[in-house]
């Protein structure tokens, strides 16, 4: 009966519209082929793991491990995860026989008073008994089966498997989002600790000139405007030193929430932002679709979308059930057992859908529906990835070349505010002069520190985009899909 069962189903996932594979539809989905490699790649060599590592700091690592553990946004990932595990375990049973197991007991008292019979008996002097008790027990074993002749059940147990296998890519995907998140915070508060230091050291050279101009307005060799000018100034540098401080305490408090601590603002991180290092290898153009796991979800949903259109296609098929029963009868619990009290049945049933008002044709066009959105929501994901690995190989130039320019201007402009101070010493430059070069140089220092800060944070999202960043073989749990 299985083989015969597995060969109707067979034959009918190649009679039946869809069929019963859907690996191909990923590929045809795009609309266009895919190139031999990344534009912007330096090399086709795959991503690695753990790329957090690469910037050699041993707390931003161990943020990371924290992070990817305890964030809540993981354990919710978690708790979806084991819900779609039981709901495919629930769908394979359905494949299964059930059996329940009865023991049912039971005393009745029958009354026999004022029965035609015994009141006649009774009327001639005979003694009879008012009722008389009776005992019953029985022991059961109830089996029902729905033989899967034509793969309905088979075809909702395996989008139930995909649906699972697609929570647990979801689930590497958080974790994926979460390291990435808690590397750019790690790399914001790094900056902002660089940019207080900027500030503290920007009052310390104003303050310094400020007292200069002082000495100089007191000793009427610089004009009080100029000392007017000089207050200001230093006035401006603590309140941006004030602003750079909340930006630190902010950004400190939002990674302390991020890895799951009390936000008190009292983290310790690097004060310097990193060195980059090497640009990662991209891998191929056709192995990120299998490597990223927001790629991997999306495909297993059209599986899934796949094998709900086939099921539903198959409800228009006569169903067979079996039903057996067997278990023992007796007044009482030891005759439960004897040669005389076995009792049994056996029952089967078929059941042909006639009219249903359209509900079943219904059903096919929302799983067609929902096999056409999950075909389209592929495509754009698949577009996504590619966007993002490309438009982040390219913006690693573009910011590369921007951290350069700021980092020769702030050396100029710092330059020129030494030649204006003392140019103005000599009389030769007003004081605005000197505030303007002062201006822009801490303008351009603390822009080569937000660009290194926006490379950084584009190699953690060109590795975010690359789908590295754990040990989990994504190709595994599509090769399981695929064999359904």
């Amino acid at each position: 009966m299985m083989r015969a069962s597995a060969a109707l189903g067979a034959l009918a996932c190649m009679l039946m519209i869809g069929g019963c594979a859907t690996k191909s539809q990923p590929q045809l989905a795009l609309g266009f082929g895919l190139p031999a490699a990344f534009g912007g790649a330096a090399t086709t060599a795959a991503p690695v793991d753990g790329w957090w590592r690469q910037f050699g700091d041993a707390r931003l690592s161990a943020f990371v491990d924290q992070a990817v553990s305890t964030n809540p946004r993981v354990g919710q990932a978690i708790g979806q995860f084991r819900q779609a595990n039981a709901q495919a375990r629930i769908a394979r049973a359905d494949r299964l026989p059930e059996v329940n197991g009865n023991f049912t007991a039971s005393r009745q008292r029958f009354n026999l008073a004022g029965a035609a019979p015994v009141d006649d008996l009774q009327s001639e002097g005979l003694e009879l008994p008012s009722g008389f008790v009776f005992n019953s027990f029985q022991l059961t074993a109830d089996v029902s089966w729905e033989l899967d002749l034509w793969g309905r059940i088979s075809s909702q147990t395996a989008a139930a498997r995909a649906e699972y296998l697609a929570s647990a890519e979801n689930l590497r995907a958080v974790r994926q989002s979460i390291a990435a998140e808690a590397t750019r915070l790690y790399f914001t508060v790094a900056e902002a600790r660089s940019q207080v230091a900027l500030g503290e050291q920007t009052v310390e050279s104003v303050g310094e000139v400020t007292r200069q101009l002082r000495n100089r307005a007191d000793a009427g060799i610089a004009s009080p405007s100029d000392r007017q000018l000089a207050d200001a100034n230093l006035a401006s540098a603590v309140a941006n030193l004030a602003q750079r401080r909340e930006t630190l305490d902010r950004t400190t408090r939002q990674l302390e929430v991020l890895l799951r601590e009390y936000p008190g603002g009292t983290l310790e991180t690097a004060s310097f932002l990193p060195k980059l290092p090497p640009l990662p290898g991209a891998g191929l153009p056709a192995d990120l679709l299998a490597r990223r796991p927001d790629v991997a979800a999306a495909e297993l949903a059209l599986h899934a979308a796949g094998f709900r259109l086939n099921a539903a296609q198959r409800s228009f098929f006569p169903g067979l059930s079996l039903n057996a029963n067997v278990g023992t009868t007796g007044n009482s619990i030891e005759r439960l057992f004897g040669a005389n009290s076995l009792l049994w049945s056996i029952a089967g049933s078929i059941v042909q859908p006639i009219f249903q008002g359209g509900r079943l044709r219904a059903q096919v066009a929302a799983a067609e529906g929902v096999k056409a959105e999950a075909i389209e929501s592929y495509a754009e994901v698949a577009l996504n990835a590619l966007t993002e690995v490309e438009g982040a190989l390219a913006a690693d130039r573009f910011l590369a070349a921007r951290e350069q320019a700021l980092l020769e201007a702030a050396t100029a402009a710092e330059g020129a505010s030494r030649v204006a101070f003392n140019r103005y010493r000599e009389g030769i430059d007003p004081f605005i002069a000197v505030l303007e070069s002062q201006q822009q140089a801490l303008d351009s220092r603390a822009a080569a520190l937000t660009a290194r800060r926006t490379r950084l944070e584009n190699r953690v999202a060109l590795h975010l985009a690359l789908g590295g960043g754990f040990d989990e073989a994504p190709e595994t749990t599509l090769a399981r899909a695929r064999e359904n």
